[in-house]
């Protein structure tokens, strides 16, 4: 099989698994391997993104979710004999049953995808899942860790007097922990305003009843929040002392924000979601791990940790390092190329 590799993309529009994408065609053309990417002409942000960046595309007529799959099925059937990396369940399913496929889940699989997971996997080379909470949701499969690129700040994180930032990045949703966060920093804040709410996100992908239940806690604590929107993890980390991960687990699949915060050398505080764990390392020992949709244990974390950031503490200088080391071996970009490397090597000689 000559070193050429096909990655069929899971939307037409860039979410978390696109950015992956993108990372694994980098890392595959840095490596030698010439890279085409495969997705339909409709919504078109990802194909653009990489024409952009110089790879090779082949753009499938598709206006939808159905047409997409259908045109990569009948594609595949006139190149079953190229390495296909099928980045998500969508392209898995529509090219189910086949071979020299590369399966690559991003997500835990509930529901209708959960059934389908089969059939996207049936012989296929290899599954690949982020960590090994999925992992044990899908038997046979391999850890295959996602991996951010690094975030810069400034490393005086110096407080002085003022009072303490406290950062949250992702979607607004219940799932994410938002509403446990805002309670915790209600009872931190009680009496006065010592703690500021750095925010950034919106509630995209949420419920009606979702965006409600968000929106009522965001409104408790808009005294003393900032709402950003959609920001970048660069510009939020240059303004917030802490981040804080609440997730309550059932939708995550990897800890991607909190390994940006340890490029950066943020101190963290996250919930006992077993992927953000996984992130962090050291089999639950890390001190600030707090129990999901528990406000009074997290409000407990964020006083501790904001007590060590404003005594700025050598345990805490030793332990954002060690993040910082951890997140360059194993969630940098050249551990995430060391990876891609490992698993071609395997399928194409």
């Amino acid at each position: 099989m000559k070193k050429e590799l096909y990655i069929a993309t899971n939307n037409g529009d860039i979410g978390g698994g696109e950015v992956m994408l993108l990372n694994i065609a980098r890392a595959a053309r840095n490596l030698g391997y010439k890279v085409t990417i495969v997705g339909p002409s409709e919504p078109k942000q990802l194909m653009e993104a990489a024409a952009d960046e110089g790879f090779p595309r082949i753009m499938l007529p598709a206006k939808n979710r159905a047409q997409y799959m259908l045109a990569l099925r009948a594609w595949h059937a006139q190149n079953k004999d190229v390495l296909l990396w099928c980045n998500g369940l969508v392209p898995a399913v529509a090219t189910g049953g086949r071979k020299n496929r590369i399966v690559h889940l991003h997500q835990y699989a509930t529901g209708i995808n959960a059934k389908l997971v089969p059939f996207a996997r049936r012989n296929a080379s290899v599954t690949l899942v982020p960590s090994r909470y999925v992992a044990r949701a899908c038997p046979g499969s391999e850890v295959f860790a996602n991996w951010v690129n690094g975030v810069s700040t400034e490393l005086d994180h110096h407080v002085g007097d003022r009072r303490l930032r406290v950062g949250f990045l992702g979607r607004l949703t219940p799932a994410k922990g938002i509403p446990t966060l805002c309670e915790a920093l209600s009872i931190l804040n009680k009496d006065e305003i010592i703690y500021d709410f750095i925010i950034g996100g919106e509630p995209v992908f949420a419920s009606e009843e979702g965006r409600a239940e968000v929106e009522t806690a965001l409104a408790r604590v808009a005294p003393f929040s900032t709402r950003l929107g959609w920001t970048t993890p660069d510009r939020l980390f240059s303004n917030i002392d802490m981040l804080v991960v609440p997730s309550a687990g059932a939708e995550e699949s990897f800890g991607l924000v909190v390994a940006e915060a340890m490029s950066a050398r943020i101190p963290v505080v996250i919930s006992d979601a077993a992927p953000l764990m996984e992130v962090v390392g050291g089999n639950g020992s890390y001190p600030y791990i707090v129990p999901v949709n528990q406000p009074q244990a997290l409000a407990q974390a964020i006083e501790k940790l904001g007590q060590e950031i404003r005594e700025e503490t050598e345990e805490l200088a030793e332990r954002t390092s060690e993040l910082f080391w951890r997140w360059q071996e194993n969630y940098s970009p050249e551990a995430g190329k060391v990876r891609v490397g490992e698993i071609l090597e395997r399928f194409i000689r």
